[in-house]
């Protein structure tokens, strides 16, 4: 059996563990525990995108208190924003339409403040 298994190319063994997955819970009815499974997932995955920064901070924390008040400010301002942005987009439900554009242009202005004020504290 194991070398059957083996022959299977990688890309046929994954669709087909997948399709087994989706057969079992199609079977069972178990579409409101695989909702339930998926809102802990995009909260879980928050909270790594928070987690992780907060490393970034920890480790980084020297470096950025020997910037100016402002720009320490300004920076932190928009890191906050864009984890608050990005915490609406998953506790809501992905924006659609008008709300897309306005997630995308609160994401890239914070994208573009952190990267320029990065850049301004960091010349040689």
């Amino acid at each position: 059996m194991k070398r059957i298994w083996d022959r299977v190319p990688p890309l046929a063994r994954g669709v087909a563990i997948v399709a087994l997955i989706a057969v079992v819970v199609v079977v069972l009815s178990l579409e409101p525990v695989l909702a339930t499974v998926g809102g802990l997932l995009q909260i879980a995955f928050f909270l790594a995108i928070a987690f992780f920064l907060f490393l970034l901070w920890r480790e980084r924390r020297g470096d950025l208190e020997a910037w100016s008040e402002w720009n320490r400010r300004v920076f932190y301002a928009a890191i906050v924003l864009a984890v608050v942005d990005i915490g609406m987009a998953i506790g809501l439900g992905w924006p659609s339409g008008p709300d897309a554009l306005a997630f995308v242009l609160v994401l890239s202005a914070c994208v573009y403040v952190v990267v320029r004020i990065w850049r301004i504290e960091h010349r040689y």
